[in-house]
């Protein structure tokens, strides 16, 4: 299974407003073995979801599970569509989500954070 967590751009923290965020860490995990290393990735101003138009590949079109601090509307009916599902979390080390989502643990509850209700509004008028 393909985890894909967004990050700063330190690849050290969970990162909001996932629409907008240009560097993921995926991670393709297999049943039994040990943590895998990340592979980053970082997207293109043409890539970021906000933007892309789904007119080709993209690097997260593999990913089944994505987690981030905060995601709109849109970006989750966008992410929904790629078959991806999509986990917010205020937890904020990007391996501690990953072991607790390996774990079939419960994710800390997001933080009040105000790009989500600016995406809210956004997303009222969004082609996803």
């Amino acid at each position: 299974m393909k985890i894909a967590i967004a990050t700063n751009e330190n690849w050290n923290k969970v990162s909001g407003h996932a629409g907008q965020n240009r560097d993921w860490l995926v991670f393709d995990c297999q049943p039994g073995a040990p943590l895998p290393e990340p592979e980053r990735v970082q997207l293109s101003k043409e890539q970021l979801p906000h933007n892309f138009r789904d007119n080709g590949p993209h690097p997260l079109h593999s990913v089944e599970v994505v987690v981030a601090a905060s995601a709109g509307d849109g970006y989750l009916r966008h992410m929904a569509k790629w078959g991806a599902q999509v986990l917010l979390t205020g937890e904020t080390d990007p391996l501690v989500a990953l072991e607790k989502i390996l774990a079939g643990e419960a994710l800390a509850d997001t933080r009040f954070d105000i790009t989500t209700t600016l995406c809210k509004l956004r997303d009222l008028f969004s082609r996803h």
